[in-house]
């Protein structure tokens, strides 16, 4: 029999948190698009919910969906032990080596079970970027109710910036997960299947 690499509510959990987080990238491009940071805009091809109220709408409710599902990973992770068995210990010189070795193609990918130290310092480097974008989202959409947060931002719009940023880093991440979900099958299987 196949060992289980992913227990089954983490694949669950996982698939959950992929949906809510695309509806709240799309649907934040297009909150964005009313009100730009920068001198861009999203097209309108990639973006959520048609206008300003219908993208927030769309925010609101994946925002949710997210908490919820995130809450419950978070729990199960703490609570099981697998962010200690799977996400420690992250070192300096295990973090340069398995970079260097991933580089130069050399990364082994036997043991899905277990994660490299490039692995370990971006899952756990994305579930504090996910903590900070909350945060920042909580301080944006009520500023006058958590007005000790968004002070804690620097303002609210200090802490529209750093919740682009924290927005930016996690596509940023899932477009590294996903091409390297590709270059390694198997680990895509794992988390469909388990195994």
């Amino acid at each position: 029999m196949t060992k289980v690499i992913q227990p089954a509510w983490v694949r669950i959990l996982h698939w959950i948190n992929a949906l809510a987080m695309i509806m709240m990238i799309m649907s934040g491009w297009q909150i964005y698009n009313a009100s730009p940071l920068f001198d861009f805009q999203f097209s309108r091809a990639i973006t959520l919910g048609g206008w300003l109220g219908g993208g927030l709408l769309w925010h609101f409710a994946a925002m949710w969906l997210l908490m919820v599902n995130g809450l419950i990973y978070l729990a199960l992770g703490l609570i099981t032990g697998r962010f200690r068995r799977k996400l420690l210990p992250i070192t300096p010189s295990g973090v340069l080596t398995d970079t260097r070795l991933a580089l130069t193609g050399r990364l082994s990918h036997a043991d899905l079970s277990k994660y490299n130290y490039v692995q370990k310092l971006l899952y756990a480097g994305i579930i504090a970027v996910g903590i900070l974008v909350v945060l920042s989202g909580l301080s944006i959409w009520k500023p006058v109710q958590f007005q000790w947060l968004t002070a804690v931002f620097g303002g609210y719009d200090a802490a529209r910036y750093v919740h682009f940023a924290a927005m930016a880093s996690i596509v940023a991440f899932l477009v590294i997960h996903v091409i390297l979900a590709l270059l390694v099958p198997k680990s895509l299987r794992a988390m469909i299947i388990g195994r």
